[in-house]
């Protein structure tokens, strides 16, 4: 299983693994609380595999960037909250992505970026990054 199994989920907070598809939609599970949701097709669904930040010259995948962030910190949680400032946030950012495109990439951006790190993190998922790298280099 790689990013392209985990998703976030528009008006619902943290990520969801995909468990299944279902005729209407699929069933997800938080990995919050574990718990499964039924999400119907008109839900705005984002699939981590698909979501690419933007840099000054191209637009970097979302694994790549969670990549920088797991070397950065050893596979250990993320050393700024999500709720620090929006000049501390931008600073660590720019650390693990130089060239992001500041305009484009805002404060709430790099703050879900640090959440679903760690979220991936807490669940011992960080290893589907590497999943995806394969995945790209077929491209």
């Amino acid at each position: 299983m790689g990013l392209e199994k985990v998703l976030s989920i528009s008006g619902k907070p943290g990520l969801y693994k995909l468990v299944t598809q279902t005729r209407g939609g699929f069933v997800a599970e938080s990995l919050i609380d574990g718990k499964r949701l039924s999400i119907s097709l008109q839900n705005n669904v984002s699939v981590l595999s698909e979501i690419a930040i933007y840099t000054l010259t191209e637009e970097v995948p979302l694994y790549k960037v969670l990549g920088k962030i797991r070397d950065k910190e050893a596979s250990k949680v993320c050393s700024v909250k999500p709720k620090d400032s929006k000049d501390k946030l931008e600073e660590y950012f720019f650390d693990v992505l130089p060239d992001y495109d500041e305009d484009r990439v805002y404060a709430s951006d790099i703050k879900k970026i640090i959440q679903w790190y760690n979220l991936l993190q807490k669940h011992d998922m960080l290893s589907l990054l590497d999943d995806d790298t394969s995945s790209d280099e077929e491209e």
